[in-house]
């Protein structure tokens, strides 16, 4: 006889496993698929391991920078490619034994293999093809296997991968995707980034604090497409001076491999090509939904660009099977994944009020220095909309307590609808601005109006007051610029 539950989720990733400590909290009889490593790719070669690698970039530039702040530093501070590895790895380990607590905690099942939709209602899962091959993520205790698994509600929650460009397909050893990135041996004398998204740039600025010659080939106009063009430009006048060469309406059209080294041949938009020689290349072309070898075609499930089409809570054409996070499509963010996730299952549970995911008021953060966050609508779309609006700015060099940092540059810059007083957009580049963005995030959601964030007193001195005075702006009563 088949086991049954009343939710099975296939994937541990952010999107999964909080879906699934959901579903228990609300007496729900919940099992989780996994294949590979409890948290999926954000805990274990994502969000939290890349942001270590950052935080030791972070510490080396600020120590680079001492006399700045009137300090002494007897010697040299260089970094040690294994040891930063190696603490990032840690904290990868530590969220990823997390996760295990937090299912046994929950009382919720975890079904180790891969799963196939074979039915609405029934999954059979089969063994894995990947096993774990690290020591620090062992498989989890009492787990249950393969099998045939039955449920009400089934939640496909696979994630994504990177994607590949023809011809310049990563090999795991001159041409590395974020996984190679994340572990080098040892860190190369010279890099080659192919595209500037978030994981991009963020691998850019971390090899450069390590000390690599970095090289970014961006297809659009501005690196961070996806990101305000103003924004972007300051983020972009900042990496460069700290010595990345970046180049933007540009694309590799081919590799050549040396013995320990690659050559890109990189086309500008005047149709001129340069070949720029670098000891290894990240791969970092976007991503790609998980939506092989799970059922999907027999059951009729309908897919898009490689993504599974689903509504705001989750539903797909087939009834009672969702899909949530990356493989659901973009934004590709496990804080979406995570927020669709508890939508999807209070919905299944019933919940009175239950609001669709608004992809909308999802914001995005970029982790490189200078840090770059955002929400809502950028200038340009909110003008290709129609929409008659306000724009705001305020520089951090009027900022004091940014000044005292030495972190003065840096902008946040605002948009409002003019007629309503609606918060449309909010955009800003510079330390710490990953952690602001929430700020506008909550506006945002609770409907703020221009009024109301005028009359919000902001604490002083902080980097925090940026963001009134960038509303004051719009409205032409900004106080300290």
């Amino acid at each position: 006889m088949a086991e049954s539950y009343d939710v099975i989720i296939i994937g541990s990733g952010p999107g999964g496993y909080v879906a699934a400590i959901r579903a228990a909290q609300l007496g729900l009889k919940t099992a989780i698929v996994e294949r590979e490593h409890m948290g999926g790719i954000c805990l274990n070669w994502g969000c939290i391991p890349t942001k270590a690698l950052l935080r030791s970039a972070e510490v080396l530039d600020h120590a680079n920078h001492f006399k700045d702040f009137g300090l002494v530093l007897e010697g040299t501070v260089k970094p040690d490619a294994k040891a930063v590895v190696g603490r990032s790895r840690a904290v990868s380990a530590r969220l990823n034994a997390g996760v295990g607590f937090l299912m046994k905690k929950n009382k919720i099942d975890i079904i180790w293999g891969e799963g196939k939709l074979t039915k609405p209602g029934e999954i059979v899962v089969g063994k894995s093809s990947k096993p774990v091959v690290e020591p620090q993520h062992p498989l989890p205790k009492n787990v249950k296997g393969e099998g045939i698994y039955t449920a009400k509600h089934i939640i496909i929650a696979t994630g994504a991968r990177p994607r590949a460009l023809p011809g310049i397909e990563p090999d795991g050893k001159l041409i590395w995707t974020y996984f190679e990135a994340l572990k080098p041996d040892a860190l190369p004398k010279s890099l080659i980034v192919m595209g500037s998204g978030a994981i991009g740039i963020e691998f850019a600025s971390f090899y450069r604090s390590m000390g690599v010659d970095v090289t970014v080939v961006e297809v659009m106009p501005t690196i961070m497409p996806v990101e305000d063009a103003e924004i972007t430009a300051i983020a972009r006048k900042q990496l460069e001076k700290r010595g990345l060469k970046i180049f933007t309406s540009a694309k590799v059209t081919k590799v050549e491999k040396g013995a320990g080294s690659i050559t890109a041949h990189v086309e500008t938009s005047d149709g001129k090509v340069q070949q720029i020689t670098a000891d290894r290349m990240i791969s970092a072309v976007g991503v790609q939904g998980n939506i092989e070898n799970l059922g999907l075609e027999a059951l009729g499930i309908k897919t898009d660009r490689g993504c599974v089409v689903a509504d705001g809570y989750g539903k797909t054409n087939v009834a009672g099977i969702y899909a949530i996070g990356d493989v659901a499509g973009p934004p590709m963010l496990a804080h979406k994944a995570e927020h669709e996730g508890v939508v999807c299952i209070e919905k299944i549970a019933g919940l009175p009020h239950v609001h669709p995911t608004d992809k909308g008021k999802v914001p995005g953060c970029t982790y490189c220095n200078p840090q770059v966050a955002s929400v809502g609508l950028t200038e340009a779309k909110a003008k290709e909309l129609g929409r008659d609006i306000r724009v705001g700015r305020f520089s951090f060099a009027a900022n004091g307590k940014a000044i005292a940092l030495g972190e003065d540059q840096g902008m946040v810059k605002v948009i409002f609808d003019k007629k309503t007083g609606e918060l449309l957009g909010a955009h800003m580049v510079g330390a710490e601005v990953t952690e602001l963005i929430q700020g506008f995030v909550v506006a945002m959601n609770l409907e703020t109006t221009e009024e109301e964030l005028m009359h919000t007193i902001f604490p002083h001195p902080t980097v925090s007051e940026t963001m009134k005075e960038a509303v004051l702006d719009a409205y032409g009563r900004v106080l300290n610029a």
